[in-house]
């Protein structure tokens, strides 16, 4: 019953505050528009991917299950060694980046599926073509360093990012903001007509009567103003 009784007010506070509900909403989504497309700055991400796959170890040679298998055990090891300054440093020298290797981190994620040998490298960065580069710069220096820190020569590049002719930001996602903004608008719009509804105890109509008070309503008073002007209006048509 409380519940049924909860609904019930909320759909009054609906139909009677539609207006403001509304009005808030479009100030969310509007807020929200503008946030999106005019001040928050589009991030754009370049991938490559490394393909770990066994070729030759010092003083030990691997074949078969045996090889699929060390290098899995690897890719845990290569998907730190990415991000670390040892490489950082370097593509930052290379590219002749103004940043440091802790600030480069942060632009970049390093994954791989489960039991799969592919090692994907995604950079975002604010320019596309710079992502680009710094994406293939890192699979290069990896590649190159990787024997040298490891022993081991068993990185391929599986994929290299490139350019497009027309980039697609992922970061701000536009619509989501909208409807987030929406939503949040719409809940936030309701909460402060319901509060509106539940403090304004003026009696303005016969059913406020009976809901405030809980009496019921035996009769009603006319307005004797309006009457008055019905009358007047009878007479001259007579």
């Amino acid at each position: 019953m409380n519940e049924e009784m909860t609904i019930q007010s909320l759909v009054k506070v609906l139909r009677k505050r539609w207006f403001f509900i509304l009005m808030l909403m479009v100030l969310s989504i509007g807020v929200a528009f503008l946030i999106s497309y005019f001040i928050q700055t589009p991030i754009y991400e370049a991938e490559t991917q490394l393909l770990v796959n066994q070729k030759s170890y010092e003083n030990q040679q691997l074949i078969g299950a045996q090889n699929v298998d060390t290098d899995l055990r690897l890719i845990n090891t290569y998907n730190v060694i990415i991000k670390s300054p040892v490489i950082l440093a370097k593509v930052i020298d290379v590219l002749e980046l103004n940043m440091t290797p802790e600030e480069l981190m942060k632009q970049i994620e390093v994954s791989s599926a489960n039991n799969s040998q592919v090692v994907n490298i995604r950079v975002q960065d604010e320019n596309e073509e710079k992502a680009v580069k710094i994406a293939n710069t890192i699979a290069e220096v990896f590649k190159e360093e990787i024997p040298v820190l490891m022993h081991v020569d068993n990185i391929n590049i599986l994929f290299v990012a490139q350019n497009s002719e027309h980039p697609v930001p992922v970061k701000p996602n536009k619509m989501l903001n909208l409807i987030i903004a929406a939503i949040s608008g719409f809940s936030l719009a309701m909460v402060l007509a319901y509060f509106l509804e539940t403090i304004d105890r003026t009696i303005k109509t016969e059913q406020d009567i009976e809901e405030i008070l809980s009496l019921p309503v035996i009769g009603i008073v006319s307005n004797i103003e309006s009457l008055t002007r019905k009358k007047s209006r009878v007479r001259r048509s007579t």
